[in-house]
């Protein structure tokens, strides 16, 4: 775990989650959820401690379809 990962609190093990790096090498969390609901900023504010989208990395399949138990 680096130090993004430490600010970005839930983020840093979501799904949804995508790492920026702009051209003067800041790193910014990208929320995939924000292109298709509106309740979900683009770039929350870190730490994100409570996200009712939040999915846990390694619960979809190889098609991006969600995994079922």
């Amino acid at each position: 775990m680096d130090d993004t990962d430490r600010r970005a609190g839930l983020c840093a093990s979501c799904a949804h989650a995508r790492r920026v790096t702009s051209a003067r090498s800041s790193t910014f969390i990208l929320c995939a959820r924000s292109q298709s609901d509106p309740r979900y900023p683009k770039y929350p504010p870190l730490p994100v401690l409570r996200c009712d989208g939040h999915e846990p990395r390694g619960n979809f399949t190889t098609s991006g379809e969600h995994a079922t138990s």
